[in-house]
């Protein structure tokens, strides 16, 4: 099953809570009863509660099963099902509340809007990573209900394929593009994508090598590398590989990015500190004899640093690129 099935069957139960259909503490359906309701494999079930448990809609009880967290919603939609403890006009006061938050948010931030909340949800994962990345967290720096969120984007996923798009889209590629070949414009685009990584570590990790997210602002990266390529005697298959393949290494240098700072927040230890703990057992793999090209590369002042590798890496790909490219034209031609 595709995401966008997972995604409406955690979208249908969503309206239902914040209806109030399903009130706090109320157990949702489970796994089986989404698979026999919604004809989808237990796995995409699965995945349905996961998301809603990652939103902090849903909490798992012991001999229960899954219900309503106590604080889905932050109270949207709870007074619409019971009636519980007011009248219809108590009911019409606090339903007015809710719809003053949304608009102003609970300390009288400006209103609620798309861009506030990616923009908010790219602070968070810039900051803490993208695991850190909830609904319920992004609604918190907002100032607003949770439930709120979602119309304006329909879940998680969503929400980061705007953040993909939003953080690309700001840093576009020189238009027009630079008139001095190939080599230099494939170099400004795999620079380019090597500083957005850097300056948001969690980007890398969130794009797809396999299942490419389809968003303007990446079109547009794949776009400049082909037209860089075209003209050279490739074919559009030849091209594209060698586009994602460029894209590929980027990337592939760039995903360290964020393990890499976590470390060193939880651990309080810079790499030059962690590599100086590590002098024993460099010293006795270096005296062990069983690896003397390795102990000869110890004892040489090296620098391994993610910015030294992709600059090594680039200039790599970008020679054998032009190796490939000049044998081409010379088979041609």
């Amino acid at each position: 099953m595709t995401g966008a099935v997972y995604q409406r069957i955690a979208r249908d139960i969503r309206q239902r809570i914040e209806r109030g259909e399903l009130r706090p503490g109320e157990r949702v359906p489970s796994t089986r009863e989404i698979t026999a309701a919604y004809g989808v494999a237990m796995a995409t079930a699965t995945r349905v509660l996961a998301a809603l448990r990652e939103d902090g809609l849903v909490r798992p009880v012991a001999g229960v099963g899954t219900v309503v967290a106590v604080t889905a919603g932050e109270g949207v939609g709870r007074t619409a099902a019971e009636g519980v403890g007011g009248t219809a006009v108590e009911n019409a006061g606090k339903k007015a509340v809710e719809e003053s938050v949304e608009k102003t948010g609970r300390k009288g931030e400006p209103e609620l809007t798309g861009e506030r909340l990616v923009a908010a949800a790219v602070d968070l994962a810039d900051r803490e990573g993208i695991a850190s990345l909830s609904m319920r967290r992004v609604a918190a720096r907002l100032g607003a209900a949770t439930m709120s969120l979602y119309r304006h984007v329909p879940g998680k996923d969503d929400l980061v394929l705007r953040m993909i798009d939003t953080v690309m889209a700001g840093r576009p590629l020189p238009d027009p593009a630079p008139e001095v070949g190939w080599r230099v414009r494939l170099e400004t685009v795999a620079r380019l994508q090597w500083e957005l990584f850097r300056e948001h570590p969690w980007l890398a990790g969130a794009m797809s090598m396999t299942r490419p997210q389809l968003l303007p602002s990446a079109i547009a990266h794949t776009e400049w590398m082909l037209r860089s390529l075209d003209g050279h005697g490739l074919t559009m298959e030849e091209m594209l590989h060698a586009s994602v393949t460029l894209f590929g290494f980027v990337r592939g240098i760039a995903v360290s990015l964020e393990p890499e700072a976590e470390q060193r927040q939880h651990t309080g230890i810079t790499d030059d500190e962690w590599l100086a703990r590590q002098a024993d057992v460099m010293a006795g793999i270096a005296t062990s004899g069983r690896f003397p090209m390795f102990a000869r590369v110890i004892g040489t002042e090296v620098d391994l640093e993610l910015g030294t590798l992709f600059e090594f890496g680039l200039a790599r790909m970008l020679d054998g690129i032009g190796e490939w490219i000049s044998a081409r034209a010379a088979l041609n031609g």
